[in-house]
């Protein structure tokens, strides 16, 4: 009989160190996922994060935050911290946890704090509590411009204007707003998914300082991933997620998670590692230049896929 695996609530599920785009210059960045009860929405088809949740009290997360810390130096400057939820709900963050996390920060000369938080908690006393302590970057999942995929393909259960009402909120107290966008959500085809991605990312701009494009994977006990298996899913072509980043003016960063491999998005196997790291490194330097001399056999059959896909009536084809 399988051990069950007993989760340590006083260490968070993962930190890192990175180098974050800030002010236009790169920045040491600590990014910590605090394991919290999780995300009380718990609906989007794509999200396997539920999954992470644990009973986890206000003196855990604290622990957890004092844990995750431990990796920073003074040369950080900005630190993110998801709990892959929303920080800003007092079911999933304590109140007691949020304010001491906010008052160490603010010790601690921290000069950027990005949160992520669903836009029915952004209210002008959350946003005004984490701004009193340090500046604060709201990132918030927006996915799509269109209400019609997000309700009916993603089930993120807010329209596009509760977004702008929640980035209206923050940028009237002086605080940033980035926007996540899903290249391909499911039952969209390749094309279909590059086009509401490019048409998505130039409408959040007006309302989000920075914009992040999310590469759809597939992650456990998921709706994507029970498509997935039937063969009715794939993750999007990384070709298309460069597609995205040249037509949409800066900045905007991408992070291709699981970039080559079956569940992430990829190209054809060959060239999968030459075109994730471009977008990487894109991320601080904003240069889509060094993206024209990138090339390989599966570009064509991306663009001719996509063009079977048109005849198909946008039927998803593999």
């Amino acid at each position: 009989m399988a051990k069950e695996r007993v989760l340590d609530l006083r260490r968070p599920v993962t930190t890192w160190r990175s180098q974050d785009l800030q002010d236009g210059r790169p920045a040491e960045s600590l990014t910590m996922i605090l394991r919290t009860v999780g995300c009380r929405w718990n609906r989007c088809t794509m999200c396997g994060y539920a999954s992470e949740g644990a009973p986890a009290t206000a003196q855990d997360l604290i622990a957890q935050f004092e844990c995750a810390m431990e990796r920073s130096s003074s040369e950080v400057s900005v630190v993110k911290i998801y709990t892959s939820g929303s920080f800003l709900d007092p079911v999933e963050m304590p109140v007691e946890a949020r304010d001491e996390i906010l008052k160490r920060l603010k010790g601690l000369g921290i000069k950027k704090l990005v949160i992520e938080t669903r836009p029915e908690y952004v209210t002008p006393q959350t946003v005004e509590i984490c701004l009193t302590h340090l500046p604060t970057e709201f990132a918030i999942g927006l996915e799509t411009a269109s209400d019609l995929i997000r309700e009916n393909a993603i089930r993120k259960g807010f329209t596009f204007q509760d977004f702008a009402d929640a980035s209206e909120a923050v940028h009237r107290q002086g605080g940033r707003v980035k926007a996540y966008l899903l290249l391909k959500p499911p039952l969209l085809s390749e094309g279909l998914a590059m086009r509401d991605a490019i048409a998505s990312a130039r409408a959040a701009r007006d309302h989000a300082d920075i914009l992040s494009l999310n590469l759809c994977n597939v992650q456990r006990n998921t709706v994507v991933e029970r498509m997935w298996e039937r063969g009715e899913f794939r993750p999007p072509w990384l070709w298309s997620a460069l597609e995205v980043l040249k037509s949409v003016p800066g900045p905007i960063v991408c992070d291709p998670v699981g970039a080559g491999t079956r569940r992430g998005p990829h190209n054809c196997g060959e060239c999968d590692d030459a075109v994730a790291e471009a977008i990487r490194t894109h991320v601080l330097s904003q240069d889509v230049a060094p993206f024209q001399s990138l090339d390989c056999k599966c570009k064509s059959t991306w663009r001719e896929l996509m063009e079977v896909e048109e005849q198909s009536f946008g039927t998803p084809l593999f």
